[in-house]
């Protein structure tokens, strides 16, 4: 019907083709200004259009920082208001008191008349002129005064006078008159120029380090202490965005996901290379019960003290918890975890899909459907150049290869029995540990054991903690091998052709996540690599770009997964080989229940009470505990030259006499200070001690040193490990690790560090084993290697990759409420 009514009436179809065409111009003007505002490589856009174009939605679509005509809403009104510092006054206003000045008739008190401009050109041009002292009057064209105005003022401005003509007898003599036609004229371009280059210098100066401005976040500490989550719950974060700002990050850099989470992006480290990094701790811990001595939230204490109270730059990195164990923990977060639960089975699909079209197709077949013919030419991905390279095969163009060198390419020749890549999903699942696949009769037969790990244990997430940089992870990922062929050589993951697909499905993964504590101090949450199998720490790029953000005498603190002896041992060897980092002091995390057990005390176990050791005063436990395992971890720390303060995270069933003497003999075993914390109870206010003790012992000198030499033999790098940090007397090599070092030796891989796999619940290979264990003999029953993410590990007595569920799961208590989308039950 529109239709038909369009095509009777002529007159409207005009004024629709009309308004069609201004709209579809309009829509294009928008569009170009929205690419031109995220040029990075633009600092300046000019809008040379139609008056009838500059439409206040165009106008406000130019960022404000570039535009350097001076018309943007923003621009004008802060200009009105008198806030120079983040405007571009308008060329043609600037050139107008450029020739007020000139003509000597800008001196304070001087009567300047504005005729015409009723826009806001003319209204910024009249509070300019008042900024500047000068008298600002105001007329029109109608105006029956017009001539007695002219007459009677110093200089005169005539505004949108291109068909006006005034006699000159109308103006005073010697009076200044400025026509001020809308047109570019040639020389308003050397003042758009001027304001380019004020832009240029503006962009300049905030790629510089920012200094801070945090506003923390009040708390308002109760007794007794509700719940985490009501805890949680009572506090209002900041805006991510208002958050960044305030820690000098660029709103470019930020990429938010929701109101109160956001990735950073790694252009940061480009931006403050040359900024000195800032003070770099450690918080570890002694060996730990099974239900944990809070080294992250003694983390968090420390920060909110540093931050809030004492007014130090202070970020935390930590790791990104697995939602396995208490399903539900992070509820996705930014995705990082399910993205690496995609990279790691699309390599899973990768190996059995290959296996299977190599054992039913003839070379050539392999070959013409691996280099498929496009319009009728074939042709190598890079992937596959790359591939040819490794081989020796070089050659680029398909038609050019040999039957053998066909046969070379297309077969990997994967032995079945000898595939070390697992599936792995971030879910608690005990009955995936062992599974059989290929059942299916389209899978011609090819049926093999295999298994499911916990998602974080994949080496993808190692790799992901241990990268410095995308083009260091696609390396890492290029470099993973999955198996081994039939003749012995190692398959990467390059050599399945995966590896620039991984990195895509990484790309977002790698930048860390940036949040707050309930106090409002940035954290970083990124990567959560198993702490046995892998290295147990953050991310080597969350600490990079904390360390950059918090300014040389700010503070970094980080956190190694478990005890000392297994995730500060880690850190060390492995994770600051990796990022060229060194720290400045080790904070050593203990509690009271924790020694006690050390000292004598009954087993203590997850989902039982405690006995009544652990809750009636017992110093002589606690003693027992201290000259034990928290002596022998504070020498691990000291093997490494790093000075020590002992944390002790106080729980409300110690007593004042145990508390003063985990402090005491903490001092006598060599720590820096041993302080006691509240953080629990009190927020960062109660960790103002440990925040003081940090910063004395960050700012003394530290003799960091390796506890081996990478070119030592994979043996006696894992001798030395179990020596002097487990306490044992010598390893013992079962026939199969023999076996494999002498394979990995074969295969070049002999100078990686050492992560060795054992349980977190003792210094020993035995969790009953509590105290400082001496004289055992450590068994190495396997070695495996992560080559991609750098590192051989042994394993020490049998280790689990996949946890299973208790027989009360937490998801009993999880629930949704509907109307409020309110979650209950996390913790």
């Amino acid at each position: 019907a529109d239709y038909l009514t369009l095509n009777q009436n002529s007159k409207l179809l005009g004024k629709t083709q009309n308004f069609i065409v201004q709209y579809m111009m309009y829509i294009t003007i928008v569009e170009e200004l929205l690419r031109l505002n995220e040029d990075p490589k633009v600092h300046g856009i000019y809008l040379h259009l139609p008056p009838a174009s500059l439409t206040s939605r165009v106008l406000n679509t130019l960022k404000p920082e570039k535009d350097i005509d001076g018309i943007s809403d923003l621009n004008m009104g802060r200009l009105v208001r008198g806030d120079l510092s983040k405007v571009f006054v308008p060329p043609r206003a600037s050139a107008v008191l450029d020739l007020l000045e000139k003509h000597d008739a800008s001196s304070e008190g001087k009567t300047i008349l504005l005729v015409g401009g009723e826009g806001s050109f003319g209204l910024t041009l009249q509070c300019l002129i008042e900024k500047n002292g000068m008298v600002a009057l105001k007329s029109n064209w109608n105006s029956k005064s017009l001539q007695r105005q002219l007459m009677e003022a110093d200089a005169v401005v005539l505004l949108g006078a291109e068909d006006m003509d005034v006699p000159p007898t109308w103006f005073r003599p010697g009076a200044v008159v400025i026509r001020c036609e809308p047109t570019l004229a040639t020389g308003i371009v050397e003042y758009i120029m001027i304001n380019v280059v004020h832009s240029y210098s503006r962009w300049l100066q905030e790629q510089q380090y920012q200094p801070w401005h945090l506003r923390t976040l009040k708390l308002q500490p109760l007794m007794p202490v509700p719940s985490d989550i009501e805890i949680s719950r009572a506090q209002k974060p900041k805006p991510v965005d208002q958050l960044a700002e305030q820690i000098g990050l660029l709103p470019e850099e930020l990429e938010a996901y929701g109101r109160s989470k956001a990735k950073v992006q790694l252009s940061l480290l480009n931006r403050l290379h040359a900024q000195p990094d800032g003070k770099y701790v450690l918080v570890a811990g002694i060996t730990p019960t099974p239900l944990g001595e809070g080294k992250s939230t003694v983390t968090i204490g420390l920060v909110q003290a540093l931050s809030a109270h004492l007014k130090l730059n202070s970020f935390a990195c930590l790791r990104q918890p697995s939602q396995g164990p208490t399903f539900g923990f992070n509820l996705h977060l930014t995705g990082d975890i399910h993205a690496i639960t995609a990279a790691n089975n699309l390599v899973a699909a990768a190996i059995d899909a290959r296996i299977l079209h190599e054992s039913t197709q003839s070379d050539k077949a392999l070959f013409s459907r691996l280099v498929p013919s496009v319009s009728g030419v074939r042709k190598f991905s890079p992937i596959q150049i790359s591939r040819l390279r490794r081989l020796g095969i070089n050659k680029t163009e398909p038609a050019s290869l040999t039957p053998q060198e066909v046969h070379t390419f297309v077969r990997l020749d994967l032995d079945p029995s000898k595939i070390t890549w697992q599936r792995v999903v971030d879910t608690n699942d005990r009955f995936l540990r062992k599974i059989t696949v290929g059942q299916a009769s389209t899978e011609k037969g090819l049926i093999r054991e295999t298994g499911f790990d916990i998602a974080v244990a994949s080496e993808i997430m190692a790799i992901l903690a241990l990268a410095d940089s995308l083009e260091d992870m696609k390396n890492r990922l290029a470099r993973m091998v999955v198996g081994t062929s039939r003749s012995g050589q190692p398959v990467t993951a390059e050599d399945l052709g995966v590896s620039g697909a991984l990195a895509v499905l990484m790309k977002d993964a790698i930048k860390p996540t940036l949040m707050q504590t309930l106090e409002g101090t940035p954290v970083f949450v990124h990567a959560g690599p198993f702490a046995n199998i892998a290295h147990g720490n953050s991310s080597v790029l969350a600490d990079k770009l904390a360390l950059k953000l918090v300014g040389r005498d700010g503070f970094v603190v980080t956190e190694a997964g478990f005890g000392a002896d297994i995730g500060m041992e880690k850190f060390f060897n492995i994770k600051c080989r990796a990022s060229g980092l060194r720290p400045n002091v080790v904070v050593l995390v203990a509690t009271v229940r924790a020694l006690k057990m050390h000292g004598g005390g009954p087993n203590v176990s997850a989902g039982t009470p405690l006995p009544k050791e652990y809750i009636d005063e017992n110093v002589d436990l606690v003693a027992g505990g201290c000259y034990s395992n928290l002596r022998k971890q504070i020498q691990i720390a000291h093997l490494f030259g790093m000075p020590v303060v002992v944390a002790l995270n106080v729980f409300r069933t110690d007593t004042q006499a145990e508390i003063d003497l985990v402090c005491q003999i903490a001092k006598e075993c060599g720590a820096s200070d041993a302080v006691p914390c509240y953080h629990w109870a009190q927020g960062g206010r109660g960790s103002i001690e440990l925040a003081q003790a940090v910063n004395e012992a960050a700012n003394t000198p530290s003799n960091f040193q390796f506890l081996y030499h990478l070119e030592m033999p994979i043996v006696e790098k894992i001798r030395v490990i179990a020596q002097k940090v487990y306490g044992a007397e010598d390893i013992e090599l079962s026939p199969e690790a023999k076996a494999k070092i002498d394979y990995y030796n074969q295969q070049g891989y002999g100078s990686l560090p050492i992560c060795m796999a054992k349980t977190h619940l003792s210094l020993s290979h035995m969790p009953d084993k509590k105290g400082a264990p001496t004289g055992f003999v450590l068994p190495i029953r396997d070695v495996r290697a992560s080559i991609g993410a750098g590192f051989i590990y042994p394993l020490v007595g049998t280790m689990s990759t996949m946890p299973g569920l208790p027989t009360r799961p937490c998801f009993y208590d999880i629930d949704l409420d509907p109307v409020t989308e309110e979650i209950t039950g996390l913790f």
